[in-house]
C-alpha cells in the first residue's frame, strides 16, 4: 500500500506543480525541479531511489518517441548536418574534454571514469529545451535543430557511457573501436526501428478500434527498446526511428477518431512522465547529499567546473560547426549563413535533463572499479548539472534570445500558407461533392457547400484584422453558447427519468467533439 500512496502524492505534487507553472508563466520543468528541492528537506519525507531501468526503458523511450511523432520529418532531414553535428560530435567532443578537465583536477581518479561523467553529462535535454524554444518563439529551423539533437545525442552519450565505463572496469578500448561500436550500435538501431515501425504501420492500417490503435502505439516504443536492448543496438536510435517514420505516416494510416483519442492519451502520458522525472531529480538531492563522502570544497569545485567547461564546450564547438561547413560550396548553396546571435543562442540552450539522469544511474558502484573512484560524487555532479543548467540556462535563456534578437513571429506566414492549402483543399471537396452528389437531397448539398465554403473563408479571415472579431470566432463564441444550452436541457432530461445515460452519454460525445473542433479552430 505504501508505494501506492507515494506514487499517488508525486502524481499530485507533479499536477499542482504543473497548474502553477502554467499560473506563473514558467515551464513546468522548472517548478517541478525547485518543488522536488524543497521537498526533498521536508521532515517525514520518505527518500525516494529510482532505478536506471526505470528511466531507460519505463521513463525515457515514451518521452523520446512521442517527440519524434510530432517532428517534421522533412524539416528534419533539411537539417541533419547540423543535428549531426551536435548529436554525434558535440556530445563525443563534450565528453572528452570534461573527462580531461575532471581528470586534471582529480588526477587519482582514472581517466576512463572521467570520461564517463563527461558523456554523462554531455546530451541536453529534449523536454526542457524543445518546451523553452517553442515558448520563446525561435525560428522553426532553430527549434527543428535543437529537437533533433535532443533526439538523438542520447544515443551517442549512452553508448560513450557503455564504452567508458568498459573501459573502467579493464576493457581496453581506443578512438576507432569507441566510433566503431557508436557506428555499428546506431546503425542497427537505424534498421531496427525502420522494421518495427513498418510493423506498426501494418497494425495501424489494418485495425478499425481506436482503443487496439491506442494500444499498438503505446506499446510500440517498449517493445522496440527491449529487443533493441536484447541486441545490444541503439535503443535510443531504434526509438527515434520509428517515431519519426510512424509520425510521417499517421495521417495515411489512422481514422479521424483514432488520430484523436491517440492524442489525448500520449498527451496525459507525456504530461506525467515529464512532471514525475524533474520532480525525482529534485526529490534526490537529500539522499545524495546523504551518501555523499567527498569534502564539501571538492564537490563544490568539481560541479563549478564541470558546469563552465560544459557551457565552454559547447560554444568553442557552435562556432566552427555553423561557420567553417560553408566553406564546402554544396552546404553555401543549400543553406543561409545564419548571423552570428542563431549559434551563440543554440550553445546557451544546454539544459539537461532524463538521459543525464538515466546515464548517471548506470555508472557502476566504487566497490567495482579498482584504484580511487567515489560513485556519489560523479552521481550528485551529474544531478548538480541537471539543476544547474535548468536554473540558469533555462530561466535566462528567453531573454538572451530577445536580446540578440532571435525571434520569429509565424503568425501571419502560417495563416497565408494555412489559407492557400484551405483553398485547394476546398477546391478538391467541392469537386468530389459535385462527382457524388447524384441522388443526394439538393438541401444536404447546398449544406455541404455552405461549410466548404465556411471552412475557406475562416482561413482567410485570420489573415485580416486581428481586433475585430471575424465571422468564423462570432460563429465560434455563439454556437459555445448554444451548445451550453443543448447540454443543460439534456442532464435536466437526464435527471428526471425522460432519457437513459446511454442517451446522454452520446448526445454529451457529439457536442463536446463539435466544441473541441471550435475550441481548435479558434487557436
Amino acid at each position: 500500500m505504501e508505494p501506492i500512496v507515494d506514487t499517488v502524492v508525486i502524481v499530485a505534487i507533479c499536477v499542482l506543480g504543473a497548474a502553477l507553472a502554467r499560473r506563473l508563466g514558467f515551464i513546468a520543468p522548472l517548478v517541478l525541479l525547485v518543488a522536488g528541492l524543497g521537498l526533498s528537506f521536508v521532515p517525514g519525507l520518505p527518500e525516494v531511489h529510482v532505478e536506471p531501468e526505470l528511466v531507460l526503458i519505463g521513463i525515457l523511450p515514451p518521452l523520446l518517441y512521442v517527440a519524434a511523432l510530432q517532428t517534421n520529418l522533412v524539416a528534419f532531414r533539411r537539417a541533419l548536418r547540423p543535428i549531426l553535428l551536435l548529436a554525434v560530435g558535440l556530445v563525443v567532443f563534450t565528453a572528452f574534454i570534461v573527462g580531461f578537465v575532471v581528470h586534471a583536477l582529480l588526477p587519482d581518479i582514472p581517466l576512463a571514469a572521467c570520461i564517463a561523467l563527461g558523456a554523462v553529462v554531455a546530451p541536453p535535454d529534449a523536454v526542457s529545451t524543445t518546451a523553452i524554444a517553442r515558448r520563446i518563439g525561435l525560428p522553426r529551423r532553430m527549434v527543428v535543430i535543437l529537437e533533433g539533437e535532443s533526439l538523438l545525442n542520447d544515443a551517442t552519450a549512452l553508448v560513450m557511457v557503455r564504452i567508458a565505463t568498459g573501459a573502467l572496469l579493464g576493457s581496453a578500448v581506443g578512438f576507432w573501436e569507441i566510433t566503431g561500436q557508436i557506428a555499428l550500435k546506431a546503425g542497427v538501431g537505424v534498421l531496427l526501428g525502420l522494421v518495427a515501425a513498418v510493423g506498426a504501420a501494418w497494425l495501424h492500417k489494418r485495425i478499425t478500434d481506436p482503443l487496439l490503435d491506442d494500444a499498438v502505439s503505446l506499446l510500440t516504443p517498449f517493445v522496440v527498446v527491449i529487443i533493441a536492448e536484447e541486441l545490444r543496438s541503439s535503443s535510443v536510435v531504434a526509438v527515434v526511428v520509428a517515431g519519426l517514420y510512424l509520425g510521417h505516416r499517421i495521417p495515411y494510416l489512422l481514422s479521424a477518431t483514432s488520430r484523436l483519442q491517440m492524442d489525448a492519451v500520449w498527451r496525459l502520458i507525456t504530461f506525467l512522465l515529464e512532471g514525475v522525472v524533474f520532480l525525482i531529480v529534485g526529490l534526490q538531492l537529500r539522499e545524495l547529499i546523504g551518501h555523499l563522502e567527498t569534502d564539501l570544497a571538492t564537490t563544490v569545485r568539481v560541479t563549478g567546473l564541470v558546469f563552465l567547461t560544459l557551457v565552454a564546450a559547447r560554444f568553442v564547438w557552435m562556432y566552427p560547426a555553423t561557420y567553417l561547413a560553408r566553406l564546402f560550396p554544396g552546404v553555401r548553396a543549400r543553406e543561409e549563413r545564419p548571423p552570428i546571435a542563431v549559434p551563440t543562442v543554440i550553445g546557451w540552450a544546454g539544459m539537461r535533463g532524463v538521459v543525464t539522469l538515466a546515464a548517471a544511474l548506470t555508472l557502476p558502484s566504487t566497490e567495482e572499479v579498482p584504484g580511487p573512484y567515489t560513485r556519489d560524487l560523479f552521481v550528485f555532479v551529474a544531478f548538480a548539472i541537471i539543476v544547474l543548467t535548468l536554473l540558469v540556462q533555462g530561466t535566462t535563456l528567453p531573454m538572451v534570445a530577445r536580446r540578440l534578437g532571435v525571434r520569429e513571429d509565424t503568425t501571419t506566414a502560417d495563416a497565408l500558407a494555412e489559407a492557400n492549402v484551405q483553398h485547394a483543399a476546398s477546391r478538391a471537396a467541392r469537386e468530389r461533392l459535385e462527382a457524388q452528389a447524384d441522388g443526394a437531397p439538393a438541401s444536404v448539398v447546398e449544406r455541404l457547400r455552405a461549410l466548404t465554403d465556411s471552412r475557406s473563408n475562416g482561413a482567410w479571415e485570420r489573415l485580416g484584422n486581428q481586433e475585430q472579431e471575424t465571422p468564423s470566432a462570432a460563429y465560434g463564441r455563439l454556437r459555445r453558447e448554444m451548445i451550453t444550452a443543448e447540454r443543460h436541457v439534456f442532464k435536466i432530461a437526464r435527471n428526471e427519468g425522460r432519457i437513459s445515460e446511454e442517451v446522454l452519454n452520446r448526445a454529451q460525445r457529439e457536442l463536446d467533439l463539435e466544441e473541441s473542433q471550435l475550441t481548435r479552430s479558434d487557436e
